[in-house]
């Protein structure tokens, strides 16, 4: 949705860059959700591993990555891929 201010909230403090660009004329299209670990209420970290899908000038295309989470303000905020 190309929705730079909302992307920066769900970021950890400790690793947000100061600005977000998108690529132009990349369409997000599916995200898959292939495995977590944590992420409980009693956990303070956790990973999401997940499969973006999106296209480029109508060529499909994927992201695929391991990324930690963490609490902040009891919320959790994506800190980096592994």
């Amino acid at each position: 949705m190309h929705d730079a201010p909302y992307l920066q909230q769900t970021w950890s403090l400790t690793t947000r860059p100061a600005s977000i660009e998108f690529p132009p004329g990349r369409e997000w299209t599916g995200l898959e959700i292939l495995g977590t670990t944590g992420g409980s209420p009693f956990h303070t970290e956790g990973t999401v591993e997940f499969r973006a899908h999106y296209t480029t000038a109508g060529k499909p295309g994927v992201q695929q990555e391991n990324s930690t989470f963490t609490r902040e303000g009891g919320r959790w905020v994506y800190v980096a891929a592994l």
